[in-house]
Parts: structure tokens; sequence; C-alpha cells
């Protein structure tokens, strides 16, 4: 297809920025012509089925919720591995129907925190499931399904007092956090901690000390941020890592000019959405984690005084990627292309579309036109603005836990 009849319709997808051939192929090289040709292929099949005038894409809102509501209700076999991240499940499902405005029923918000008591840890926390071991992760998943539910019953079955002693306890002197008794240490750990002291108002010098510190020792060379000191930057660490770092308003620590520069060069010119890691292909997820980045940058720059970066990525064509490339045609969304559903990418593609339109002022210039327009997310804590405004107000009202 031409690249003039492309232009017509999209900012991306221009075949002048597809991966060139040097003839010395590699599997990277190999791997990123096949994501290109998956990608070409829908592009074509979208514009061959559109009249000229009609040149927005469709969003698929009420098959996404059913796609999401089936899941909730019921997953098939396929998730069998998951049985340890099944907070994660809740958050990933109520979430996302949060940000399509979908009303979830009160019977089926008191079935989600009935179950979510039973996963909950004797130490404190959420484990992955009933009888598990209290995780990091899922206690943070759980909490924000919780949040995210925003009903009394949700916020009254958080123990905060037990809460604490759980985060303090994973709390190491050198800063790190880890995810569990005898765990691993990594940079999700300390975000995934923070956020949950952060949203039930119990975080004190205890939880937070030297925490920067070990933060700041996971920017690489590259410019984002590794899940240890040494590792290689990764979108989703990075985001835990500055996201980390504004909730502890020390963002300013940060070497801004090679987080930015890593940062624009992870958003894929030819289709328009985000990469993780250098020399990996594009994925739906990372619309969040790397575009949610931007987002924090520019609310720390505005309270520095400084102008914003507005534009520094491109959101249209962020835009054009998800709602061509990452919706399934039978509900819900994925990776990339030629990739299956699932809730994960639902999630955070979902969150992505959110944080893109969060930099279109006039929202009538919304890809999609009005049909596509979801709810805001916190760029942080990744749950809708109403909720954490909700949850702020119960939990600040709240005595101080026993310390």
């Amino acid at each position: 297809m031409s690249t003039d009849r492309i232009s017509a319709f999209f900012r991306s997808f221009d075949r002048r920025f597809e991966v060139q051939e040097d003839g010395l192929p590699t599997k990277t090289t190999d791997e990123q012509i096949k994501v290109e040709c998956e990608v070409s292929s829908i592009v074509a099949q979208f514009i061959s089925t559109r009249a000229e005038l009609e040149k927005s894409p469709h969003f698929n809102r009420e098959m996404h919720i059913a796609f999401i509501m089936s899941s909730l209700k019921q997953l098939p076999t396929s998730y069998q591995g998951l049985d340890a991240s099944r907070p994660w499940l809740c958050y990933w499902g109520v979430h996302s129907l949060n940000i399509l405005g979908y009303q979830i029923s009160a019977e089926m918000k008191s079935e989600i925190v009935t179950f979510l008591k039973t996963c909950v840890h004797p130490d404190g926390g959420y484990g992955g499931g009933p009888g598990q071991l209290g995780h990091l992760a899922t206690t943070y998943a759980a909490v924000l399904c919780l949040i995210s539910l925003g009903t009394q019953e949700a916020f009254d079955s958080i123990d905060r007092d037990a809460m604490y002693k759980f985060l303090v306890a994973r709390h190491q002197s050198s800063g790190a956090y880890t995810m569990h008794l005898g765990g691993e240490e990594d940079i999700r750990a300390p975000y995934l901690a923070l956020v949950t002291a952060s949203l039930l108002r119990i975080m004190d010098c205890k939880l937070t000390d030297l925490v920067a510190e070990w933060i700041m020792s996971c920017q690489t060379f590259e410019g984002g941020f590794g899940g240890e000191p040494g590792a290689e930057a990764h979108g989703g660490y990075t985001f835990c890592g500055f996201a980390c770092l504004c909730l502890l308003d020390r963002a300013k620590v940060v070497d801004l000019q090679a987080l930015l520069r890593w940062l624009v060069r992870k958003q894929m010119r030819f289709e328009g959405g985000f990469q993780g890691r250098t020399n990996k292909h594009v994925d739906g997820c990372y619309s969040f984690w790397q575009g949610a980045v931007f987002r924090l940058i520019d609310a720390e720059l505005m309270r520095e005084g400084l102008v914003p970066l507005e534009g520094a990525f491109d959101a249209r064509a962020l835009q054009e990627y998800i709602l061509v490339c990452c919706q399934d045609p039978h509900g819900g969304l994925r990776d990339k292309p030629g990739v299956k559903r699932d809730l994960y990418h639902t999630c955070y593609v979902l969150s992505g579309i959110s944080i893109a339109q969060s930099f279109i002022d006039d929202k009538t210039l919304v890809l999609g036109g009005e049909d596509s327009i979801v709810e805001d997310t916190h760029p942080i804590y990744n749950v809708i603005l109403s909720c954490e405004e909700k949850a702020r107000n119960y939990f600040s009202n709240l005595s101080s836990v026993n310390a």
C-alpha cells in the first residue's frame, strides 16, 4: 500500500521507518520485520474497509467490557499459571472497567472484597491466593483493586496496622525492599510498598529511609532504570523507579536529560507504540509504563516552575497503534497483532490510552471521537482519579497506625 494512502489516515505506519535490511540479518531484525509485516497487514485491512471520509478507527468499548466481565466471572484454563496472581486478575479487571466508565454492581464489588479477604496473610499483606505467602506485588494489586472498588466495605477490609508492619519488615537497611520474606530485591519492590503506604496514609521515615538513594543506583548509562544496580534499562522498571522518586519528592536527583534521551527513543517510529528495552519489539503494555513517565516528568517540571515537555512523545501515534493494532476483534486488548488478548494487556493498554488522552486539552480531537474518551488514570497509582481522591479523603481521616 502506498505511503500517500497510509498518510491520508495515519501519522504512524510510514514505510520509510520500517527496519532497513543491510544484508546482514540477525534474530532481532528478522523478528522486527515479522512484527512490521503483521502491523502492515492489519493497517492495510483497516484502510481497505474505510471510506475516505471515515478515517478514524473505532473504539470497541462494549466488546472490551464484555470480555472483562466474562473474565472476572470465569477464566479459561489457560490462566492456570496465574493461580498465584489472583489479586492481580481482580485489579486488572476492575481498573479496566473503571477506565471504560462501566459501573460495577454492588453485588460484584462485595464478592471481590470477600475474595480478597481470603488472600490476607496472617503476618500482613496479601498473598496470590488463599493460604499463600504475603507478597508485595499481590499486596499492591489487592490494595489498588480495593481502592478502585471504592466502597466502605472495601476500605474497611484493609488492616492498616498489619499492613504497616508487613511493609516495614520488607524494608532493608540498604534502602531496598524484598518482595516477600526471604525474597528478591528489585526496583519494583519499593514502588509497590510506597504506593501501598501512600494510598493508605501510613508512609513514614521507617518506610522511606535510603529508598531514593537505592533507586538512584539503578539508573543506567542509557538513562532508564534497571531492575537492580547494574541491570539493563527497562520500561517497567523505569516507571517504578521514577514514580517512586516522585512519591518521595526526590525526582530532582535523577539525571533527567539522560532519562528523556532514553525514553523518547523507546517510541517506535513505524508502529507508534513503545518498546520496553533497546532492540525489543513494540508491546501495548508499555503504552502505560513508558507513557506515564512523560506525564510524571511534566508534573515535576511544572512544580519547578519550568515549561512542561508536551509533545516529547507522539500521543496521536500511540493512540493509532492501540486502536488499530491492539484491539482484539472479539474484545479485550493485546500486546501486538498476532498475539492473544489477556487481562494484563487490557488493563495497561487502556491505561496507556488514558495517559495519551491526558495530553489532549480539546477532547474533540481524541482519536476515534467522543466514543473513545476514557477516564483519567493517576500516573503514579494507576487508579482513576475519582477513586484516588475518594481513598485519600477516607484514609486521611483515620488515626495513625500502631507502629
